[in-house]
């Protein structure tokens, strides 16, 4: 398997995940035509996508869903509050097919094994997913304020993860965010700090290979600091595990792209 990043941030989340005998293409956070811009430039293939998976309604993830789902003929799969946003903002039109999922439980697509489970944001019913395919795993867990004990086993059985590493405390602290939204952030129902992000790689080390942190602010974060802080983290584990950091713009800033490889 192998997981590109089309875009991680504020203004937009979106990974193509290509399988064995397919894909699937988690969040659509920017509009139709940039997605599909963006994965021909990655060298991904639109026919391969098998379905959308959403992690959850808010707009930096599902902006292009209803009009790429349409366009590509595949399923919209997401929890039922999700769903229930979906319709709500894009309205039934008769043209999406759209599948229930539920935390906890498996599902089959194709070749891959998908476990949705449930994370903590502002949304009505967020998830993150673990997805397999033959003996290989990936877990994919952005915008959660904490890592549970029941998220964090999930992901320890992975063998890559995308994980949030959303800011840097003190910079989030003296930033130019208004209180509100500061508070918000830093919630547990908010977005992961780096040094979060940094104890939860702490705990996988020597269980998972690869680690792609994301969902990094653009305000309140830097590659940097979101590397450095990961590094120092794990300590003497740093050279058990690969670690990198999702560009917001992967294929634009970056020609050579971001993602895992299994």
């Amino acid at each position: 398997m192998e997981l590109t990043i089309l875009a991680s941030g504020s203004k937009g989340n979106s990974a193509y995940l290509n399988g064995e005998s397919g894909a699937l293409l988690i969040d659509a956070g920017l509009s139709a035509r940039e997605l599909l811009r963006r994965l021909g430039r990655a060298g991904g293939d639109e026919k391969r996508i098998e379905a959308i998976l959403l992690t959850h309604e808010h707009s930096d993830h599902l902006r292009g869903a209803d009009v790429l789902a349409r366009k590509l003929g595949v399923p919209v799969i997401a929890t039922e509050g999700t769903l229930a946003a979906f319709f709500n903002k894009f309205g039934d039109r008769g043209c999406v097919k759209a599948e229930r999922c539920v935390t906890g439980e498996s599902f089959s697509l194709g070749d891959f094994t998908i476990e949705p489970f449930a994370i903590s944001h502002d949304a009505r019913e967020p998830c993150g997913y673990c997805i397999g395919e033959q003996d290989l795993r990936i877990g994919c867990c952005t915008d959660t304020g904490i890592v549970t004990d029941g998220m964090m086993e999930r992901l320890a059985a992975c063998d890559a993860v995308l994980l949030e590493s959303n800011h840097c405390p003190e910079m989030l602290e003296n930033g130019p965010y208004p209180v509100y939204l500061k508070q918000r952030i830093r919630s547990k129902r908010g977005h992961l700090s780096n040094s979060a992000a940094s104890l939860c790689l702490r705990t996988m080390a020597g269980r998972v290979d690869s680690v792609l942190l994301a969902h990094l602010s653009e305000v309140n974060n830097t590659h940097e600091k979101a590397l450095s802080t990961a590094l120092n983290g794990l300590g003497l584990y740093a050279d058990r595990m690969q670690i990198s950091v999702a560009p917001q713009h992967p294929w634009d800033d970056n020609p050579a792209g971001c993602g895992l490889r299994l």
